[in-house]
């Protein structure tokens, strides 16, 4: 989300001495992180990521990378030093809280939350924000190595799920690090990339489109305020529960594609058909969930299965596949 500066430090961009970063988060892109904001590679009221499409929102000055919920966050994600550097300031102590939930203080000025500043020499400087309450375990003036852990991902601060936002600074221009470009320089989207982050992490990010967040099952129906507490899911189930329903989340959904989810029996016959929505317009997250009552006779015991397939035209760009016992 939105991440207000720090205050770094001002000259003009050199990026032949750029360093190269590795992902600030303790995790596997596409299993239990997810980049869900890139940077706003358009100078001008449009916003446009690095490959022309709109995995971002207008002015984003960072690359998000989100945690699939506040279990998560709450269980501990470490944040990391993207390369060696020193802190050079930093803020901890705001409250863990989703813009989504009312009453939250007001926050004008201090949009990053909990966050440091890492200096990396020549200019170079990274952001890292909306970290949790009390989690930051270095001060100002230490010397961190690439992958230290420097605190935890959190919801402080102006945001909406649990993340990093990390910024890239190059003499306080702001710098894509899909691109390696100064998005103030005039830049536009679908430029010559060169990349700032390591081979491994830019391949990941670089290739990660639809992503599947959150998928489970549920008695009953199913909110993205339960799926954020962690609390939708059951991992059993019993022959008289009253419902039996399938969710799933994902991220960065195109307008035309289908989200379809099916769900099956012991047996192997259809409970639920194909039950499929066609997306409109762009998501950056979308969710739906598919069920059905008890049988008067109740539940046959048994593993049920369920299926999930995000379809973009003639191809299968997500499928997944859960199951659960109902004895």
């Amino acid at each position: 989300m939105i991440a207000a500066a720090l205050l770094v430090a001002a000259a003009a961009p050199a990026l032949a001495e750029a360093p190269r970063f590795d992902l600030p988060i303790a995790c596997t892109l596409g299993v239990d992180c997810f980049v869900q904001n890139h940077v706003d590679a358009d100078p001008g009221p449009r916003a446009a990521d690095f490959g022309c499409l709109q995995r971002t929102y207008d002015g984003h000055k960072g690359i998000d990378i989100r945690i699939p919920d506040d279990a998560a966050m709450r269980h501990g994600v470490a944040v990391l030093a993207a390369a060696d550097g020193t802190v050079l300031r930093l803020r901890d102590g705001m409250d863990d809280s989703s813009v989504r939930n009312g009453g939250k203080p007001d926050i004008e000025g201090r949009e990053c939350g909990n966050g440091l500043v890492i200096d990396h020499g020549e200019g170079w400087t990274t952001q890292y924000c909306h970290l949790k309450k009390d989690s930051i375990v270095v001060e100002p003036g230490d010397k961190v190595a690439r992958g230290a852990k420097l605190g935890e991902v959190g919801l402080s601060g102006r945001t909406a799920f649990p993340h990093v936002h990390l910024g890239i600074r190059k003499d306080d221009a702001i710098i894509d690090p899909m691109t390696g470009a100064a998005t103030a320089s005039g830049s536009r989207c679908g430029v010559e990339r060169h990349p700032l982050w390591s081979p491994a992490v830019d391949s990941a990010i670089a290739r990660q489109d639809v992503s599947l967040l959150n998928a489970g099952f549920a008695a009953g129906a199913v909110s993205m305020k339960a799926i954020d507490e962690g609390s939708a899911a059951i991992s059993a189930g019993s022959t008289d529960m009253p419902a039996l329903v399938f969710y799933a989340r994902v991220t960065w959904l195109r307008a035309g594609d289908v989200m379809a989810l099916t769900l099956d029996g012991p047996d192997g016959r259809e409970i639920v058909a194909d039950v499929a929505e066609r997306v409109s317009r762009l998501k950056a997250q979308m969710m739906r969930f598919a069920g059905k009552r008890r049988p008067a006779q109740g539940w046959e015991p048994g593993r049920y299965t369920a299926r999930l397939r995000v379809l973009r035209g003639a191809d299968t760009v997500l499928e997944t596949e859960h199951g659960i016992e109902l004895r």
